[in-house]
């Protein structure tokens, strides 16, 4: 049981629903335990004061944990990969738009999470053997993470992160947060002023899509979960307590070793005592976990355009792709791409909450395998949240920024993601409605037009 077939993107039969609830909060727990999670926190701090950075990554990992539960609840019940759930209001074909974007995000992310961790292995390097080689530690890590994707979610958690992984990241989290609260004055950062430049609402909103950016692979995990209530609370509060600790610490980080930039975290813990040097060790290990995620998350969705090709295959290239661009891409510039697709999947998710609950928060197979090809008015709802989105707070890079300042942007100082959520999901209950209505009316006008029953 423990060996993970190479599962496709038809419906998970019940010996493969193995994942229980403790499975699950491990799984996703350790997922949001990551350096990423702590650098993003440069994007916070010291724009916002300490207070400021707080209040948003508590509001922002609530309304985003929140989401990925419910995410990881309709994954249960569906039984089948994220992108092809989205079949079911999408439509068929209208699912790849999505699964485009998705494997956009994802095969970025993988990227950048082998950047991350080949940075954090090259200033380990530096300082315990005197060289850095960030190629040389971005082929080891991808090598790893490739081998992460072919056990599978379910020899992931039994095989490595039960035995192995969860003890020394938690061990690791605690020690690095010791350290860093150990070297910092809080009392001073406590009272600190923000910079400016980031709003409270802003910083919600990238708490939030940090977050977010998991509910479209939520799916893919929680597909072999044991029932939805093992997905909703071992998604939803599995990834919350850790993601608040991380933000948290990589705020103190940022303010109190004054750093600008976010690689610069890794070398700053490496500069440290010999047993942040361990606690860093394990942390770049780990970091390994979000690849695999990201990469296996990549080739399933890519599966659901070209179900018929090996996922074995696709996750060897993937792997390859994603290693690559650590070793040869500055994805610097990147990144604000992936923050632009990130504003992307909160209505997305909108619209797939709403038809669910339609469908009686249930659905049927043939609601996903025998959708239409094409939902226009569900496609519609979700461009019209995030039309509104980037109106309220414009996130991407500056050509798409200077492109949205000509419908003169709202600039919202409070978030955008909720309101672009609740257009996306009132949009798709109205269509819900106004489809159901016409649909009567035709049902109607066709007994109408049937012929009266003749009496024998």
């Amino acid at each position: 049981m423990e060996k993970t077939p190479s599962w496709g993107i038809t419906p998970v039969p019940e010996r493969l629903r193995v994942l229980g609830l403790l499975d699950t909060t491990l799984l996703w727990g350790n997922l949001s335990i990551s350096l990423l999670v702590i650098v993003a926190a440069a994007g916070l701090v010291p724009m916002l004061s300490l207070k400021q950075a707080l209040l948003a990554i508590l509001i922002g990992g609530v309304a985003g944990n929140v989401l990925l539960g419910l995410a990881g609840m309709i994954g249960a019940d569906g039984r089948v990969p994220g992108m092809v759930l989205l079949r079911a209001p999408l439509g068929h074909r209208g699912s790849y738009a999505p699964t485009v974007l998705n494997v956009a995000q994802n095969l970025g992310w993988s990227t950048f999470e082998l950047i991350i961790i080949s940075t954090a292995a090259a200033a380990l390097s530096e300082r315990v053997f005197g060289f850095e080689a960030r190629w040389l530690w971005a082929l080891v890590f991808g090598a790893v993470s490739l081998a992460l994707g072919l056990l599978g979610p379910i020899g992931f958690v039994r095989r490595y992160l039960r035995k192995f992984a969860v003890w020394a990241v938690a061990a690791s989290i605690v020690y690095l947060t010791w350290w860093a609260l150990d070297r910092a004055s809080l009392h001073q950062l406590w009272n600190q002023h923000g910079t400016g430049g980031v709003s409270l609402g802003q910083g919600i909103d990238l708490v939030i899509g940090s977050i977010i950016s998991w509910t479209p692979l939520a799916a893919d995990y929680t597909r072999f979960s044991r029932d939805r209530r093992s997905a909703l609370f071992g998604a939803g509060v599995g990834y919350l307590l850790p993601t608040i600790w991380c933000f948290g610490l990589g705020s103190v980080l940022v303010l109190s070793q004054g750093l600008s930039e976010p690689t610069q975290i890794p070398s700053a813990v490496a500069s440290g005592s010999a047993l942040a040097v361990v606690a860093l060790l394990a942390l770049t290990v780990d970091e390994s976990d979000e690849a695999f995620a990201d990469i296996y998350s990549t080739a399933v969705s890519i599966q659901n355009v070209v179900p018929w090709v090996s996922q074995r295959l696709l996750i060897v290239v993937v792997a390859a792709t994603a290693t690559g661009g650590a070793i040869a891409i500055d994805l610097g510039n990147y990144l604000t791409f992936l923050y632009l697709l990130g504003s992307i999947f909160v209505p997305l998710f909108g619209v797939l909450l709403a038809d669910w609950l339609i469908s009686g928060a249930h659905y049927e197979a043939e609601e996903i395998f025998g959708a239409p090809a094409v939902r226009a008015e569900l496609l519609a709802a979700w461009l019209a949240g995030f039309a509104l989105y980037q109106w309220l707070s414009p996130v991407g890079p500056h050509w798409w920024k200077d492109l949205v300042e000509h419908a003169s942007p709202g600039h919202a100082r409070l978030t955008a993601s909720l309101p672009s959520f609740v257009a996306a999901f009132g949009l798709t209950l109205l269509a819900a409605g106004i489809r159901a209505r016409i649909d009567s009316r035709r049902a109607a006008a066709r007994r109408r037009r049937e012929p009266l029953a003749r009496p024998r």
